[in-house]
């Protein structure tokens, strides 16, 4: 069997009927993901919409939609139109929509009966988009953007907020459906990170407030949409607590929480939890990438056959177990002390314990052929690599074969 990250077949075992590297997601800890996540926001009142750039995979698509998902988050046209291609009808750009190509993508999902919503946070944005979409006989649905000083994106302040929205109300074919932000670009280098999160999204409400007191809110039910994969609880809380009428709903958005990681939102959950003591067991872990022990050419160094190609690299993989090739139900063997300190293209440089080589009377020594799992920081960064990706159970079987759409 090949991967390739071209082919898989289903059915085969990772230690011995895949060829490797290849990136696998855990079915249980998928399952608890999913289901965690949309209990969380129905907990706090607000519909879900996932980030789906982070997977970009129709199969999960699926599955956050089966849980109670109420649409998929994208960031282009393209990952729009992917998203379409695979069933899914309601769809989040969060993002601005910017040049006719990509316009034109969306008059077309919209045409095929796409519930589609895009970002606006300019005048000129919003001149072009108007006359494009009145060209074509169609109406989109817009959401404007609050920004920060120094972020990316957005209004900087109500009063561009409103005076945007008035320029909304004079294009027939938009329609203004709500208020969009991004609190992962707020400054957090203070002392109260958790207090400038919160001041963000207080202004968010401010501002819907202020849409909606200017009746200039057109959506019969308006969003206040906000809320990635690290503040989600404080966004989420701040959202529940407003008085926001009926009029507004909260969509949350976070993407990595599907399949989380071994890195940095590893270390965001800790954050959640503390925060929200009352919430049970967090996030689990649930994609890891496999690859084999290629080399052992000096003392102290195992070279692994993954790379950048393979795995994302803001931060270093970490190696999670270790097994020796050949069958399913093999054991797994210690990585106690292993690091990978560098990665190339294919390969991942590991700095092995000073015992980690030697011929051990347990047969636990490192041997060529060794498949090594990885956990991987930032999800989205390792999806994209992969055209397929393997769901397995916890003894590594492969149960489906997930393409992705990138």
């Amino acid at each position: 069997m090949h991967t390739d990250k071209g082919t898989i077949e289903t059915g085969p075992n990772l230690l011995d009927g895949v060829s490797l590297p290849a990136a696998a997601v855990f079915e249980p800890a998928l399952a608890h993901n999913l289901a965690w996540m949309q209990a969380f926001a129905d907990a706090h009142g607000a519909r879900f919409a996932p980030h789906g750039k982070t997977t970009m995979t129709p199969a999960l698509f699926k599955r956050q939609l089966e849980a109670g998902a109420w649409g998929i988050t994208l960031a282009t046209a393209p990952q729009c139109r992917a998203a379409f291609a695979h069933g899914i009808r309601r769809l989040l750009m969060a993002n601005q929509l910017i040049g006719e190509p990509n316009m034109a993508i969306i008059a077309e999902l919209i045409a095929q009966g796409g519930e589609v919503y895009c970002v606006v946070d300019s005048a000129a944005n919003v001149e072009h988009l108007g006359r494009y979409f009145a060209a074509r006989g169609l109406r989109l649905r817009v959401l404007i953007e609050l920004g920060v000083a120094g972020g990316r994106c957005g209004c900087r302040d109500l009063e561009q907020v409103l005076a945007l929205a008035e320029g909304i109300h004079r294009q027939p074919a938009l329609a203004l459906a709500g208020l969009e932000g991004y609190e992962g670009v707020v400054s957090v280098d203070g002392s109260e990170p958790a207090a400038a999160i919160r001041a963000y999204g207080r202004r968010m409400v401010e501002a819907a407030q202020a849409l909606e007191e200017a009746g200039l809110i057109e959506a019969e039910t308006a969003l206040i949409t906000a809320s990635g994969s690290a503040w989600y609880d404080l966004i989420a809380k701040v959202f529940h607590e407003a008085s926001l009428g009926a009029r507004f709903v909260p969509v949350l958005r976070p993407g990595c929480y599907v399949v989380h990681d071994h890195g940095l939102y590893r270390e965001a959950q800790i954050g959640v939890l503390k925060r929200q003591p009352t919430l049970k067991q967090g996030l689990l872990p649930a994609l890891e990438v496999f690859a084999q022990v290629q080399s052992l050419p000096e003392p102290g160094l195992a070279v692994v056959a993954m790379g950048k190609r393979d795995i994302g690299a803001d931060r270093m993989p970490e190696p999670l177990r270790r097994y020796r090739e050949g069958g399913p139900g093999a054991p797994a063997l210690s990585v106690a002390g292993w690091e990978v300190v560098k990665l190339m293209d294919q390969h991942a440089f590991v700095r092995l314990p000073a015992d980690a080589d030697a011929d051990g009377s347990d047969g636990d020594e490192v041997r060529i052929g060794d498949i090594v799992a990885f956990g991987a920081s930032h999800p989205c960064l390792t999806f994209d690599k992969w055209r397929r990706v393997c769901r397995v159970d916890a003894a590594l079987n492969v149960i489906e074969d997930m393409p992705t759409c990138f």
